[in-house]
């Protein structure tokens, strides 16, 4: 069997649909022609990962920056 494979605008589509909660996820699965629990793991995936959307450019800048320093660091050490 073939795996279907879905944009990742339709799943970020799908699951608001779900969180809104204006139709069931069974009702959404219907609609859609996907599975229930699929929709389910897209729906906690996207409350998941909605904090990161409002993180601080600043902190994505340090981050980086810790990141290549120390990346760096290991490079001096093999010197």
């Amino acid at each position: 069997m073939v795996r279907k494979k879905y944009s990742k605008e339709l799943k970020a589509q799908i699951a608001l649909d779900a969180i809104k909660g204006q139709k069931t996820i069974a009702e959404l699965a219907s609609e859609y022609g996907v599975h229930a629990n699929q929709i389910s793991i897209w729906k906690n995936q996207l409350l998941d990962a909605a904090p990161a959307a409002f993180s601080n450019v600043k902190d994505k800048v340090a981050e980086k920056k810790e990141v290549e320093r120390d990346h760096l660091y290991q490079k001096v050490g093999q010197l």
